[in-house]
């Protein structure tokens, strides 16, 4: 996030996209309420009438997988109508003329054609987002799970740009992190191409610094592998051992029968995890390792915040802290390493991380801080992007509507779209283990429209076979007002009719994000 969740009631206008916020970030999602309360402006675009809908002034429906389409129209109708912010542009982005040039043929009409949505109402929102004093955009997954995910997130920067709503309270590009720490991983240097603080691993300068702190050399250049492409090697017989830490992919992975042939085909698996999840049940060792009410740290959250997490319970068993657990593995494999605590850990994560450097343990006792945080004279940095972008200018692209991967046909007439419900988080490892959650949300649904529940001749409550080119499952039918004609949603949490069975591996090129958010299937009375 670029601003805070606090920042969400200042704004004058929000831009809801993408995000099922009232389920997926029940807490943040009572700061957009509130702003509601106090006369703020709220639009939400998402092929369902998800709740938070309710209080929108207007809620939008685009067809699933249009979203370039209806912000290069949104980018239309502020340029033509002259709403842009031309001071912030020629101070402080470039390459706008590409970008006009591009947006120009995404007239009100024709993005309605595209995406469904009514030239009217497209109007009035890029004329709200545009003369809002502060404009806040949020969005998450349903902008990020596509073969465009990339170019998406791209196109709603280059609507922030347009009206100069970065660098300021009230505004800013948000993304809303799934979980406690996902954030803090990626600030780690949990992705496959960067070392902590997104340093790329290419960067000489940047392994230099790292061999001399960790007195090491030969760090390789050379990027990762993200999980999605891990799959595939292990398919083709191209990687022979897999070592997953806190992961469920065999209900969380796009297209599970292929997934599970790819694990199966494994020489070696290692899981370290909480619980014996699906894919543990497949490993050839399983590490149990503590939860987080059982040992002491840091979790950087979805506003770039870095707070103290302290011990509750004692862990149960044989099971190990996951730092200890690396730390004998790597130094069984000639690496010595060892730290007296998580505050040694913390201590060396501030001297190789530029963005923590100035964050201590001592002063995020009782308050976190927000990166960057360049030294211990620095307060943090709520609002990024106030005076500079971290490239100098901020740069509009200049990108094209893309249709989804697979679209609906005669053999599969319906769009499938993948999410979570308020009672469970991701592949139900945690949350399943709870039987008030389980009591509240117990199985599987198949969420349609009272419409197309009629056309397939099947009534609420009814045992449905939904089908793709990839898989097939059977869960239970829920007629509801949620959903639009066309478009059917499935949870993904539930292993016995895991919705990735027949989701989509299509990857977004630059990312390398499976469309989970788009696949064609089809329904029918279950058969047995």
């Amino acid at each position: 996030m670029t601003n805070t969740i606090a920042d969400i009631e200042t704004s004058d206008m929000i831009l809801v996209t993408g995000s099922n916020t009232t389920e997926n970030h029940p807490v943040l999602s009572t700061f957009v309420k509130r702003a509601k309360l106090k006369g703020k402006k709220l639009y939400v675009i998402d092929p369902r009438k998800i709740k938070l809908a309710e209080y929108a002034d207007k809620w939008l429906r685009p067809h699933p997988g249009t979203d370039i389409a209806w912000i290069n129209g949104l980018m239309h109708i502020i340029i033509k109508d002259d709403l842009h912010n031309t001071s912030f542009i020629s101070e402080r982005c470039e390459n706008f003329e590409a970008l006009k040039e591009t947006v120009k043929k995404y007239t009100p009409e024709y993005v309605e054609g595209i995406t469904g949505i009514k030239a009217a109402d497209l109007a009035e929102v890029a004329h709200a987002f545009a003369k809002a004093p502060a404009a806040a955009i949020l969005y998450c997954m349903g902008i990020t799970q596509h073969t465009c995910g990339t170019d998406n997130v791209k196109s709603l920067a280059n609507l922030s740009l347009l009206c100069g709503h970065l660098g300021k309270p009230g505004g800013g590009v948000n993304p809303l992190r799934g979980q406690n720490n996902v954030q803090g991983a990626c600030d780690m240097g949990g992705l496959p191409n960067v070392f902590t603080a997104y340093q790329p691993v290419n960067n000489d300068e940047a392994r230099a610094r790292l061999e001399n702190a960790w007195d090491i050399t030969g760090l390789s250049p050379t990027p990762g592998l993200p999980v999605t492409e891990m799959i595939q090697k292990a398919h083709d017989g191209e990687m022979k051992s897999l070592y997953i830490i806190g992961e469920n992919p065999l209900v969380s992975d796009p297209d599970l029968n292929h997934a599970r042939k790819s694990i199966g085909n494994l020489d070696f698996l290692v899981v370290q995890d909480i619980f014996f999840t699906e894919t543990a049940q497949m490993a050839d060792v399983v590490l149990p390792s503590f939860c987080f009410a059982e040992k002491n740290g840091t979790f950087s959250n979805t506003e770039r915040r870095v707070q103290r997490v302290r011990k509750a319970v004692e862990a149960p068993g044989e099971s190990r802290q996951d730092w200890e657990i690396l730390c004998d593995i790597a130094t069984r494999m000639g690496y010595r390493m060892s730290y007296s605590g998580a505050e040694d850990i913390f201590r060396e994560i501030a001297a190789v991380t530029p963005s923590y450097r100035g964050i201590t343990w001592e002063r995020i006792d009782k308050k976190g801080i927000h990166w960057p945080c360049p030294d211990e004279n620095h307060e943090g940095t709520p609002i990024l992007h106030t005076k500079q972008f971290t490239r100098g200018k901020g740069m509009f692209h200049a990108i094209e509507h893309q249709p989804p991967a697979e679209l609906p046909d005669a053999q599969y007439p319906y769009i499938l779209t993948t999410g979570r419900v308020l009672y469970h988080y991701h592949t139900g490892t945690m949350t399943m283990k709870t039987k008030g959650l389980n009591t509240l949300s117990p199985e599987c649904f198949v969420e349609i429209s009272s419409k197309d529940a009629q056309k397939i001749g099947v009534d609420d409550g009814a045992m449905v076979d939904v089908s793709s080119r990839r898989g097939k499952i059977t869960a239970k039918l829920q007629v509801s007002s949620k959903a639009v004609d066309g478009t059917v949603f499935i949870p993904f949490h539930f292993a016995k009719a895991a919705a990735n069975m027949l989701t989509n591996a299509k990857l977004d090129p630059t990312a390398k994000i499976p469309e989970f958010k788009v696949c064609a299937i089809k329904i029918e009375p279950a058969t047995a």
